[in-house]
């Protein structure tokens, strides 16, 4: 897992070519959901690390577009009392939250639906182990990890966010932490557009319909779910956590990207990011 040479192949299944998929708003099950997303992660790993593998590092740890660090955030805890913890990062990517966590001393386990992002992960390098699994079920022991994050990982994407929530707290021994981010509820109600034309409600914040692009068959192979900010706090509750913070980050000066519906113009106005901290007794 040290080695950085290339080791990526091509993807499966690419798309055919000129291929576009079909937006809509409908109902998508657990199963459908993880094989989409799965698919989809898989196809797009590539292109999404070289469009925001600089911003987000080979070693960072940042929750969201906005770029909140947790170097600075601290939602973890402070960074010298990290040494020896073991930790669960969910929906790594390629592992930029665990490698920092790494080097903060930790003893992280970075874990993602993709296989094609895990990749990424091995070509950048690291010494801790990589997992490639659902986050509706995790393929370890009860009280495995003192602590469990996810910046933008599985949350977002999956039909049952309870499930995940779950089998979280089966893993977290007592008084562990997990901390996720997810889009903030609020930007469902706008479109997806970083510019003037993405600050005008255009869809019911309380529609939780999820966002589907499918093939010509009608088959998913992408699915976002909409959970609004109560939905979340009773989806923790109800799974057995505490929730102790609820963090908005604003955005920062310093940050003039643009990320997707993510911008300066829209940060300043609406929040694009909800950060959850919970606990488990």
């Amino acid at each position: 897992m040290t080695t950085r040479e290339p080791i990526i192949q091509e993807s499966e299944r690419p798309e055919p070519e000129g291929f576009e998929p079909e937006a809509t708003r409908r109902d998508a099950g657990v199963a459908e959901s993880s094989r989409a997303n799965r698919g989809w992660w898989d196809r797009n790993a590539d292109e999404y690390q070289v469009e925001h593998g600089t911003f987000l590092g080979d070693d960072r740890f940042v929750w969201g577009p906005e770029g909140l660090d947790e170097v600075e955030a601290e939602l973890l805890g402070p960074p010298e009392e990290l040494k020896g913890k073991d930790v669960l990062e969910i929906g790594a990517g390629a592992a930029q939250c665990a490698r920092w966590l790494a080097a903060q001393g930790a003893h992280p386990v970075a874990l993602d639906l993709s296989h094609r992002q895990l990749q990424h992960a091995l070509r950048i390098g690291g010494s801790f182990p990589l997992v490639c699994a659902d986050a509706g079920a995790l393929p370890f022991a009860d009280g495995s990890f003192d602590l469990a994050c996810s910046a933008y990982g599985a949350l977002p994407f999956v039909a049952d966010p309870r499930l995940v929530l779950r089998e979280v707290r089966r893993v977290l021994r007592p008084g562990g932490r997990f901390v996720f981010s997810v889009t903030h509820p609020i930007r469902w109600a706008f479109p997806d557009e970083p510019g003037p034309e993405g600050l005008s409600v255009a869809a019911s914040y309380f529609d939780r319909t999820p966002y589907v692009e499918q093939d010509e068959e009608g088959r998913a192979v992408y699915v976002e779910h909409h959970r609004t900010l109560g939905d979340r706090v009773r989806d923790i509750v109800a799974s057995g956590f505490r929730l102790v913070d609820l963090v908005e980050p604003e955005w920062p000066a310093w940050n003039s990207s643009e990320w997707g519906g993510w911008s300066p113009l829209r940060g300043a106005l609406i929040p694009g990011t909800a950060v959850f901290v919970c606990e488990r007794d």
